[in-house]
């Protein structure tokens, strides 16, 4: 019976893709039981990427809604700060200009108007807040503040109420000015756009309207009874102390009634914020079982991979051990 062998180079060949076949088997198992998930997918899944396209548009999907729905969340948060800053900073003005007007006492009245116009500026710069260079307040206009300077507030109010010498008057005059349409608020003090933001899509046919600007109506007369009680006592004006006392009055009064509606804008919006706080959570869990489902379908039997790598290198070092043999044959070793 014939005998065949094989030369050196073949032999030195076979040897080299066998090395090369066991390592690259090595480094395959060894990212498989340290992952456990498939390193050579298509293999994995036969070619059937069906089912994990699926799985990988749904991730994509979640993680933009999530996205948006996250912006939703600090907008309206920082809007819900802003507002709740106008109610404490209004509810606790209105009762000490009610109280200080009913004195009409000069220096107690101008207290109290000073501690207006300083209030104004607060109000101004709280419903001038923006998140991450985003105003909050200007409609579709977020490069833009939503309001000018109290300063500016104030010098245009004073001309507008010029000559007037009368509580009706004055008051009047004010009212014209914060809501006639094309007034000085609409030209001069509110910066922002007439037109509201888009909604947030938060989900799969979920939307949050975050249409509240600086100028709805409530935030007009927030500012406007703010501005009253600021002009009360403004010298360039010289009311006598009578009309301050009554200014401020008219003025607190005012707040006291529009505490209502800004309490029910405030609810509004904290709806809004649950349904965010809803949708955000159930992308989070709807991601979590998409991840799951992925994890299972490209994961890898840890047991088994552990054997079939205990394998490799078992039959890595034998290979090894064969190639060493080989390498130290000589003619003396042969002859024997």
């Amino acid at each position: 019976m014939p005998l065949y062998s094989i030369g050196d180079l073949a032999s030195s060949f076979i040897l080299r893709r066998q090395n090369l076949r066991l390592n690259q088997d090595l480094a395959r198992l060894s990212q498989e039981l340290a992952s456990g998930t498939a390193a050579d997918i298509p293999r994995h899944l036969d070619g059937n990427y069906a089912y994990l396209g699926d799985i990988e548009r749904g991730l994509r999907v979640n993680e933009g809604f999530a996205t948006a729905a996250k912006e939703a969340a600090f907008v309206t948060g920082a809007m819900q700060t802003a507002l709740d800053r106008v109610q404490h900073t209004t509810t606790k003005l209105s009762a000490d200009l009610v109280m200080a007007g009913k004195t009409s006492l000069p220096e107690v009245t101008e207290t109290a108007s000073n501690a207006a116009r300083g209030e104004l500026g607060a109000l101004l710069s709280a419903l001038n807040t923006n998140v991450a260079g985003r105003a909050l307040f200007s409609g579709i206009a977020t490069d833009a503040l939503s309001f000018a300077s109290a300063d500016t507030f104030i010098a245009d109010l004073k001309i507008a109420v010029a000559g007037e010498v009368t509580l009706g008057g004055i008051l009047t005059a004010i009212d014209d000015w914060f809501n006639l349409p094309g007034g000085g608020f609409e030209t001069v003090g509110y910066l922002g756009s007439d037109t509201d933001l888009p909604p947030f899509l938060v989900g799969e046919g979920e939307t949050v309207d975050l249409d509240l600007r600086g100028d709805s109506q409530i935030v007009r007369d927030m500012l406007k009874h703010t501005t009253i009680a600021a002009l009360a006592s403004d010298p360039d004006l010289a009311y006598p102390s009578y009309l301050q006392g009554e200014l401020l009055v008219a003025a607190g009064e005012g707040m006291m009634t529009a505490q209502d509606e800004l309490a029910q804008i405030r609810a509004d919006l904290g709806y809004a914020e649950a349904r965010i706080e809803e949708n955000r959570t159930r992308l989070s869990t709807e991601s979590t079982g998409l991840e799951m489902a992925r994890g299972e379908l490209l994961g890898v039997d840890l047991y088994d991979t552990a054997t079939r790598l205990e394998n490799v290198q078992f039959q890595l070092e034998a290979l090894y051990t064969a190639t060493a043999r080989l390498s130290g044959l000589s003619l003396v070793e042969y002859l024997r």
